[in-house]
Parts: C-alpha cells; structure tokens; sequence
C-alpha cells in the first residue's frame, strides 16, 4: 500500500466518523431542545390532541396521494424547515418538495399506526408528535420495500395555520 493509499483510506474513515457525529449531534440537539420545552410546563392553551391529529392525518393524505403542491403547502417555509431522510439532511420547504418529487416517482406509501399517535403541545403554537409508521417506499424502476420508524414531527402554528417545522424518523418504534 502507497502512502497515497494509506492517506485515501484515512480520510474515507474520518469522512464516515464526522458524518455519524453531525447525525449525533443533529438528534441530541433536536430532542434535547423538545424535552427541555415539554419540561417547562403544559402551554396554557395549546393546540388540542385533536387539532394535531387532525393536521397529520391531512399531511400523510397528501403524500399518499403524491401531492407535492398540497404537502407544500402544509410544509414552514423556511431554510430552516428540516426532513431527515435516509440519512441525508433536508433543509427548506423548497428542497423538500424536489427530494419528495423523486420519491413519489417510484413507490411511496405511508401507513401510520395511529393507536400510538401521541402529541405535546409545547406553547400555543409549537406542537410535538411522535407516530410510528411503516413507510413502503422503491425508488422508481426498483422494488419496494416496508420499513417502519417512530416519526418526530415539530408542528409550528403560522398565520395560515398549521405547519410541518422538522420531520424525524427513529428507527426504534417501540414506546416504553
């Protein structure tokens, strides 16, 4: 092996350490940011268990139906609005819906197990939810498969109403 061997080999490695820890950082900043607000205190007249439901439910019919205008529309638009997808970084609505525009060209389902769907109202206008949900997913011209992840998502309440702020997937469904 070459020296330039040697110094490939060992950047590839540290490429691979640095980008679990930005992941490790990116998830310990995120929930610590939402345990510290759900520790404050209940919000004094925070969005109803109802009301979060009810958002979600038209979120995940839009994707269904591979509506990208109409998921848009339910996304904070913002270059801070963030979707962790298969272990890249998504940052901006209008991002989002290009990522979301060439998973809906092959296979993209989501079914969500709404037995376990639990939300926390965080202020009057910030709202926390947690649902698993299998996602059946194939990138176009390959074969799909099931997958299922416990899903964060940080509802923010705009002047047009209800919005996506982050979206989280946790490969370890099971609530304890």
């Amino acid at each position: 092996m070459t020296s330039m061997e040697y110094v490939t080999d060992g950047q590839a490695l540290w490429v691979k350490v640095l980008a679990r820890s930005r992941m490790a950082v990116l998830t310990w900043s995120f929930f610590s940011l939402t345990m510290a607000a759900a520790m404050a205190g209940p919000a004094a007249a925070g969005a109803s268990d109802s009301e979060a439901r009810d958002f979600f439910v038209g979120f995940l019919a839009a994707q269904n139906a591979h509506d990208t205008t109409a998921v848009g529309a339910l996304l904070w638009n913002s270059p801070d609005m963030l979707w962790f997808t298969r272990g890249v970084e998504v940052r901006g609505a209008k991002a989002i819906i290009e990522t979301l525009k060439d998973y809906h060209a092959g296979t993209w389902h989501l079914e969500p197990d709404m037995a376990h769907f639990r939300s926390t109202a965080i202020s009057d206008d910030v709202v926390q939810i947690l649902v698993p949900i299998t996602f059946t997913r194939g990138l176009a011209g390959k074969p799909s498969q099931d997958n299922t992840f416990l899903i964060s998502q940080t509802l923010i309440r705009s002047a047009g109403g209800w919005r996506v702020a982050a979206i989280m997937p946790i490969a370890n469904t099971q609530f304890k």
